[in-house]
């Protein structure tokens, strides 16, 4: 590599910690020589890109005291705070692929239902019920924990799942998200240690990560967490948190068994271990699936979910569950941050649920899903692409690719084809799943997306 290319290489690395904020002005860089030692270069490189970043304002030089950082807080970038990647391929720009799509453009890789297989006719008729509700419920904020009658709801849900609440240790959040979000702000401090499964949801990773925290992962097998490697990970890292999925577990489409959940509670209990389990996908089961606040009782454990997977993604209401003391902190923790939380959208839900045609629905989308795993499963396996597994229920396949072809040029090459992928390795914190891709099966019936799989594949093999 020449002497220029590795000068801009150290810019860039001093560049990218300044907008994650490892480095904050008026920090101290390293000294020329500790700089050239840490970056493998020689001094005269690090001499010309300190020259160079000074020229930019981006350091400034004090004679006899070093280079400083220069400037007022840099605004957090995401972007900067993992190694750099092709922004086609990273987490959130497959995210922001998938959100900002045209018409036309396939979304083979996204997390979600097409629009016409969500529940249309009961928003529609929810809408014209809200449309005749008093003026309170159209304009004034919700109450804090938003409303009773959906919290009561909730808890007779979560008994189906052996889930045993109360209303009072139910609260509203504005999603899923947000609800893991509020978690986080309410129990880490930057620089504690969370547990993840690999591979898990990749949203999770750009969370964590904008709570600056460290994150370590376990992998997850066909039953749950590897406990093998669960047990040394919490020896070894000590984490603060574990954030899963039980039932229908993303990407995998795995279910947790009840023995490995027990191990997990054992050594939850052992190391002083909270784990969130998001249920986003509970509505998706033909039969509930062990679940670890149910074994558990919400002693460690809080239960997270929404309902923007069957109901509407238009329409933003997610649930915690946890020990009462937990809800009423992290109420106070969302007015602080949120202020009133969305009447609307819980009014709204609440008409949608307790509608007679929703479980209508669900049994219908069952069947539709059920028949998309199918048809999706039959088409790949056609092109060589084989399941790691065949799940019980919900949207995703995760597939081995062929040959060991690499799921990011894959995907690259899709995109030319303006179809959207999710190349394994964006839900992997280590890296292991570079050969694996997710499908989600209601988003595969188009026959293009085969046509430009079969080239991108035939193209990797010349």
């Amino acid at each position: 590599m020449s002497e220029h290319n590795k000068t801009g290489q150290v810019m860039a690395v001093i560049r990218r910690q300044i907008a994650a904020r490892a480095l904050t002005p008026g920090m101290k860089l390293p000294s020329v020589r500790l700089q050239a030692r840490l970056s493998d270069v020689s001094t005269s490189t690090i001499v010309e890109a300190y020259a160079r970043l000074a020229a930019e304002n981006v350091i400034t030089s004090r004679p006899g005291a070093g280079f400083f950082v220069a400037g007022s807080i840099a605004p957090l970038d995401l972007t900067h705070m993992t190694p750099v990647k092709e922004r086609d391929i990273d987490p959130l720009w497959i995210s922001r692929q998938a959100l900002d799509a045209e018409d036309g453009k396939l979304k083979p890789g996204c997390g979600w239902l097409p629009s016409d297989w969500m529940y249309e006719e009961g928003m529609r008729r929810a809408l014209r019920k809200m449309a005749r509700e008093p003026a309170s419920t159209l304009a004034d904020y919700a109450t804090s924990a938003n409303s009773l009658p959906l919290r009561q709801l909730l808890v007779r849900r979560m008994a189906n799942q052996d889930i045993k609440t109360q209303a009072d240790q139910v609260m509203l959040t504005e999603s899923g998200t947000q609800a893991i979000d509020l978690i986080c702000r309410f129990l880490l401090q930057p620089g504690d240690t969370v547990l993840v499964d690999d591979p898990c949801y990749f949203n999770f990773h750009a969370l964590l990560r904008a709570h600056r925290v460290n994150i370590v992962s376990v992998p997850y097998t066909a039953n749950g967490p590897d406990l093998v490697a669960f047990a040394a990970v919490l020896q070894a890292h000590s984490p603060r948190l574990y954030i899963t999925n039980s039932a229908i577990h993303n990407p995998t489409g795995a279910v947790l068994s009840p023995l490995v959940a027990h191990q997990v509670l054992k050594m939850a209990e052992e190391h002083d271990l909270i784990i969130v389990e998001d249920d986003i996908f509970a509505d998706f089961e033909h039969r509930p699936a062990p679940r670890l606040a149910a074994f558990d009782g919400l002693s460690r454990v809080i239960a997270i979910g929404s309902f923007s997977k069957t109901v509407s993604a238009a329409l933003r209401c997610g649930y915690i569950a946890a020990r009462a003391e937990w809800v009423e902190a992290l109420i106070d923790l969302k007015i602080a941050t949120s202020f009133g939380g969305g009447r609307l959208a819980a009014e709204m839900l609440l008409q949608v649920l307790t509608d007679s045609g929703y479980r209508r629905h669900l049994e219908g989308l069952k069947l539709r899903l059920a028949q998309a795993m199918k048809n999706t499963h039959e088409r790949l396996q056609q092109l060589g692409i084989r399941p790691w597994l065949m799940p019980p229920a919900g949207l995703f396949l995760w597939c081995q690719l062929p040959d060991s072809i690499d799921a990011v040029e894959l995907a690259r090459r899709c995109l030319r084809d303006d179809v959207v992928l999710a190349p394994g390795n964006i839900f992997s914190q280590s890296g292991s799943a570079s050969t694996l891709m997710r499908f989600n099966v209601s988003q595969c019936s188009d026959e293009r997306i085969y046509r430009s799989l079969q080239q991108a594949l035939s193209d990797q093999l010349r």
